[in-house]
């Protein structure tokens, strides 16, 4: 069978269930295979209520004596059984908020129950997990440790183990793609035993091994596809002529010196162009150290050499502000400058697609726009991605390939450190501004409590009557009465009445129009608006130096990096700056979170904290990268794995670039990195 055969073809799922796998990204054979669970039941500490301690996990098999369902309050129950072991000890088991169990089972049945102990006063009170009918249990397949897969609505655990189940009785091994010297020195055990027993494991033994092969393939593919893109890719030669000398009036005639960082990683740039090989570089940089200047500068090379480049932003607000600033440059310097928006005016974006053609534009600006298939350039030599953790590994690569020899710049005001960014930007070479330019002043940060927000908008109140203005960010854009988050909308509502009674406010959220969210950005930019209220959306916003203060309502629902990205609004002008997070959780990671914040400006500080404390999954979803995500392999808990991996496949790459005899290796990768439609065979 073909792992890329649909699921539909397994024994038990038709086209209801087929929607419901779908939903869960399982399309195919391969990915069920890969679907792994999100946990593991131990089933295997089965005792009797004499020999089990405090807090322990266990399974019992007992007769229920009796049940009653008790009330407490309007939203809390408790079931409470006295059960009977099998070898006459006596104890209780509670399930909160699960009546239904008082219909399903009556006194002097046998049942399996799974759940923690409880010990009070040399009473055993078991806090239930789940109960099962003995005579049903003792008929099912049960596993020692049964798996637990995410799951969405409409389908049970079941459905997944038992499509997993028809799969491996099926078929009898899965082939290999690593080969046996490689396993043997690694030992590492063969890829048909790993998913067999990382979904049904024989036993905690057999989980660990599957674990560790599993965690060991994720972390080597992913470095060795990434090392295979770069090989790739620099096996072009280049037939583009530089003279990297032309850029040096337009530094020279700028307001301010750049700073030693900028200039070193000019020289890198410098030193690209000048190779006969094409340039796929990452700047990295905090907030405010002064990437874009860095990119607009080799943009600029690139057209006084008479070549086209292409600046793609995240957001339309952002490409219309590069924009700007180019066409002023460009009324200087005589080059043509142009922009590319989702709603241009059709004659207005066919006049613009005409002279890129043609050449006469040297510099277009635009959003994801510039991907579609109309776009076609003379001699695009340069494509510079604005905050490249939206931007992935093949919507680069689409992007280039508009070009005969296209050099890739990409900026990221996101820094991780070193061992993730090789893991993320393994196709690129990485440099980083790690200063800032002089002059750039700390933001003032400080995290108080929900209770203690009046703190926060009197300070806000301060900054505007001293003429500044302020931005107020919270999650949601609609009420949730639910997760008790505020919203934009009925923050507007009591700010307006309680402090901002007589300011212009605004609100600002992504389900606007681009028209209106435009509109809304300019009028703030141009001090018309005091005060913005906003989601995320204004995360990579435009620069609003008259802006001193950034309040962060439920801050707690944001990661570190995220906050400090937000942090970054402010602080632009010549005011002193501040950041008031406010939170509402007692949780000791949050309270860990927000101390980072107050201590540090420090952006790669701050990353490496926010891994630590969330881990890579959370911190920086690699799947948006185009790259293949983590699943199992952890960069922290399985640090030495990943440096294994890490070598092997720098060993691999530099005896075969082109992963000629590693031809298995290069069909998992293209398969991975969703290069290739190539099939793979379970024999």
């Amino acid at each position: 069978m073909k792992l890329n055969s649909s699921i539909q073809y397994i024994k038990g799922i038709g086209p209801k269930k087929k929607k419901l796998f779908n939903n869960l990204g399982i399309k195919n054979i391969y990915d069920l295979l890969y679907y792994f669970p999100r946990n593991y039941e131990d089933n295997s500490n089965k005792k009797y209520l004499n020999e089990v301690n405090d807090k322990e996990d266990i399974v019992i098999k007992a007769k229920i004596t009796k049940i009653e369902l008790k009330k407490i309050k309007s939203n809390l129950s408790i079931v409470k059984l006295v059960i009977k072991d099998e070898r006459e000890n006596i104890g209780t088991c509670s399930f909160f908020n699960q009546n239904y169990i008082k219909k399903l089972f009556k006194e002097n049945e046998d049942v399996y129950i799974f759940g923690k102990v409880k010990v009070f006063m040399n009473k055993i009170d078991i806090q239930g997990k789940k109960i099962e009918k003995a005579f049903k249990y003792e008929n099912q397949e049960n596993l020692a440790i049964n798996p637990i897969y995410p799951l969405t609505f409409g389908l049970k655990n079941e459905d997944i183990k038992s499509g997993l189940k028809h799969v491996f009785d099926n078929n009898t091994y899965i082939q290999d793609y690593i080969d046996e010297d490689l396993r043997k020195k690694y030992k590492l055990c063969d890829l048909d035993y790993a998913l067999r027993n990382i979904h049904f494991p024989k036993d905690k033994n057999s989980l660990k091994i599957a674990m560790y092969r599993i965690a060991f393939d994720e972390f080597f593919i992913l470095q060795l596809g990434l090392f295979y893109l770069k090989e790739e890719n620099i096996e072009k030669e280049s037939n583009l002529i530089f003279q990297t000398d032309r850029t040096k009036n337009f530094i020279d005639n700028l307001p301010f010196e750049l700073t030693r960082a900028q200039n070193n990683v000019l020289k890198e740039v410098y030193e690209d162009f000048e190779s006969k090989k094409p340039m796929n570089r990452l700047i990295q940089g905090d907030v405010g150290s002064g990437k874009t200047i860095v990119a607009i500068i080799a943009l600029l090379e690139c057209a006084f050499n008479n070549y086209q480049g292409a600046f793609m932003a995240p957001t339309e607000i952002l490409a219309v502000q590069h924009y700007e600033y180019l066409k002023e440059i460009s009324s200087i310097y005589d080059i043509n400058v142009a922009i590319l928006k989702g709603n241009m005016k059709k004659k207005e974006r066919e006049n613009v697609l005409l002279k890129l053609k043609s050449g006469e534009i040297s510099i277009v600006v635009g959003t994801h726009a510039l991907f579609n298939d109309d776009v076609e350039f003379k001699n695009l030599s340069l494509v510079v991605t604005d905050e490249q953790h939206r931007f992935g590994v093949n919507q680069r690569k689409k992007l280039n390939l508009k070009g005969d020899f296209t050099n890739v710049l990409v900026m990221s005001a996101t820094p991780i450190p070193r061992t993730l960014a090789l893991m993320v930007y393994g196709d690129l070479d990485v440099s980083i501004i790690d200063e800032l330019p002089p002059g750039r002043k700390k933001i003032e940060t400080m995290a108080i409590k929900k209770v203690k927000n009046d703190l926060a908008y009197k300070k806000a109140v301060e900054e505007i009557k001293k003429g500044r203005q302020v931005y107020i960010v919270c999650p949601l854009i609609d009420d949730n009465e639910e997760n008790e988050l505020t919203s934009v909308y009925q923050l507007y509502e009591d700010l307006k009445s309680k402090y901002f009674k007589d300011e212009k406010i605004e609100i600002l959220h992504g389900k606007l129009k681009n028209k209106e969210k435009d509109f809304i950005m300019n009028e703030f930019k141009d001090d018309k608006i005091k005060i913005l209220i906003a989601t995320t959306v204004i995360e990579v916003g435009i620069n609003v130096p008259n802006a001193s203060i950034m309040i962060i309502e439920n801050s707690e629902r944001f990661g570190l990096a995220q906050l400090h990205q937000l942090r970054g609004r402010v602080g632009r002008g010549s005011y002193e700056s501040f950041c008031i997070l406010i939170y509402d959780s007692k949780n000791e990671v949050t309270k860990k979170r927000m101390d980072v914040m107050e201590e540090t400006n420090d952006g790669f500080i701050i990353a490496k904290k926010d891994l630590e404390l969330r881990g890579p999954g959370q911190f920086f979803g690699l799947k948006q990268h185009g790259v293949p995500e983590l699943k199992v392999g952890n960069i922290f808990k399985h640090i030495k794995i990943l440096n294994k991996a890490q070598n092997e496949a720098k060993n691999i790459i530099k005896e075969d670039s082109n992963l000629k005899s590693n031809k298995d290796l290069k069909i998992e990768i293209k398969r991975r990195f969703d290069l290739d439609k190539e099939n793979m065979i379970v024999s």
